[in-house]
């Protein structure tokens, strides 16, 4: 279960897809780095899991 989060499992693009969400109005709190272990998610500004 998500909890109807966006996970992003892969980060391949130069201008970064969570900040281009972001500028689209998507709240950090719903959006999951899934490519970076759960202790480092914490201080990246985003959701945690």
């Amino acid at each position: 279960m998500n909890d109807g989060k966006i996970w992003i499992q892969q980060y391949f693009t130069e201008e970064g897809l969570a900040n281009q969400l972001v500028e689209l109005g998507v709240p950090k709190t719903d959006i999951v780095l899934g490519f970076r272990t759960p202790y480092v998610r914490q201080f990246t500004g985003f959701a945690v899991a």
